[in-house]
């Protein structure tokens, strides 16, 4: 057994035999693994080399989540952020779709937006991938949304060199505008803030839950416009939401900026292959 496997499910309170391990998939950032025991089974992500509060951040906003009673998520069982020892113990959550899966999945997705907080934000600095992402708690979407999202992409990929000449231009000069488009006085629904459509599967029953968020407040619509970036999402998906709480009429306007966001963190994570997106919607809103 992996030494950190052991550790872990000593963590965990678990020194039943093992049956079973394997390597699993589990997105591009962590080593992830099926671990059974003869008193559950388990998934279990390490990284040895996760900044500080990494793992803790991810239980932190599965357990908010959680608290919206809206959606499911995994347990977590135990975590740690040691350096070169960093991992998460969750249940394993194992089961297939069945026809109303999606239907479900957009119902709760809603109803964990009617969820609200007083401010914008959140209250320490998480991750979006491995990019820190600032936070702060604000009154203003709007102020939150440019000053702590749009801004600290912007500084990034010039100091990585991918946000230079026109692109630079551009979006400095819609940082600027942004207020005629990105409301300020909007509702702050607790948002996964990750949601793209690898961060969500079918439970027992066909039950949908979601995993792996970059928790924050803020417009739902700002999550919405993101299931719509990369897909992964049914027609079932938004009817339910709609069905539950209708998007604003400003929807369509506004997506693309809040897409605009994620393309940037794709950029200066992945580089110039997501270039031409974040250059379309920066021609669109400041020519």
């Amino acid at each position: 057994m992996n030494p950190f496997i052991e550790t872990a499910l000593q963590q965990a309170g678990d020194d039943s035999p093992l049956r079973q391990k394997k390597r699993v998939t589990g997105g591009s950032i962590n080593a992830s693994y099926f671990v059974e025991t003869a008193q559950a089974s388990y998934f279990i992500k390490y990284q040895p080399d996760a900044p500080a509060r990494f793992f803790e951040l991810e239980a932190k906003g599965l357990e908010l989540i959680r608290q919206t009673d809206s959606i499911s998520v995994p347990k977590v069982y135990t975590y740690s952020d040691k350096e070169n020892n960093a991992f998460l113990v969750m249940e394993w959550i194992d089961g297939e779709r069945s026809r109303d899966t999606e239907w479900k999945l957009g119902d709760r997705v809603a109803c964990m937006h009617q969820t609200f907080a007083e401010k914008h934000g959140f209250t320490v600095d998480t991750f979006i991938g491995t990019l820190p992402q600032p936070n702060g708690l604000f009154v203003s979407w709007l102020d939150y949304y440019r000053d702590r999202r749009l801004t600290a992409q912007l500084e990034l990929g010039i100091e990585r060199g991918s946000i230079t000449g026109k692109r630079r231009d551009r979006l400095e000069k819609l940082l600027e505008n942004l207020d005629r488009w990105v409301p300020d006085d909007v509702a702050p629904s607790h948002l996964h803030g990750d949601l793209w459509g690898g961060n969500w599967l079918s439970g027992p029953g066909g039950d949908p839950y979601v995993i792996d968020p970059s928790f924050l407040y803020g417009d739902r619509h700002f999550e919405l416009a993101f299931t719509e970036l990369f897909g992964g999402y049914s027609v079932d998906f938004y009817k339910a939401y709609q069905d539950r709480f209708p998007l604003s009429p400003d929807y369509e306007d506004v997506k693309p900026l809040y897409q605009l966001y994620y393309l940037l963190v794709h950029l200066n994570i992945f580089g110039e292959v997501y270039g031409s997106a974040v250059d379309t919607i920066l021609k669109r809103y400041s020519g």
